[in-house]
């Protein structure tokens, strides 16, 4: 099933999401059907936030980075309870997008290399390092935990720049192939 996406204009994106346990009621298809939602979307990552849950959850898909980051190639992985250990490295400019902000495409400074904590889909714990494209995807989707936009990166002349599109997103003023879920308030 896909789920619609909540954009923004919507609290949920803006509250810090809640832990889950292994026993949480129909886990498996709630990340089957965001993978789903993902693909459908035609994103390399989603969070929970994004499909109206504020549980701790993101998946990501970072194989289409593989022509420049050939160990990417099948890099497919669900972050459950991830909690980031350390942000180092040079910090690094990408043009990011989000599911949530449709038609906004910004340079983003963050660092290169992310360590994080998180359970796997079978409660299995893992703490891993990860640089270049996956670890901007993995802390792209983890400030979406935490309540947070790519757009809280950009200088506040930037996010003047874009008060227009940002009105009209949270107004539900927005073409997008994928269904959207008009903000709450």
């Amino acid at each position: 099933m896909k789920y619609p996406i909540t954009v923004y204009g919507d609290p949920i994106l803006r509250k810090r999401a809640e832990n889950i346990g292994k026993d949480t009621e129909g886990l498996a298809e709630i990340i089957e059907n965001m993978w789903e939602t993902m693909y459908y979307a035609d994103g390399v990552g989603l969070a929970a936030p994004q499909t109206g849950m504020s549980i701790r959850m993101f998946v990501i898909d970072a194989s289409s980075g593989a022509d420049e980051e050939p160990e990417l190639k099948d890099f497919k992985k669900v972050f459950i309870n991830p909690e980031i250990i350390e942000l180092s490295g040079e910090k690094w400019a990408f043009n990011e997008g989000c599911l949530s902000l449709p038609e906004i495409r910004e340079d983003v400074l963050r660092p290169d290399v992310v360590r994080i904590r998180y359970f796997d889909e079978n409660f299995v714990e893992h703490d891993e390092i990860y640089k270049g494209y996956a670890g901007r995807i993995i802390q792209h989707e983890y400030d979406h935990l935490e309540g947070k936009l790519f757009i809280d990166y950009l200088s506040p002349l930037r996010k003047r720049l874009l008060k227009s599109k940002l009105n009209d997103i949270s107004r539900g003023k927005v073409q997008t192939h994928y269904k959207i879920k008009p903000p709450v308030k």
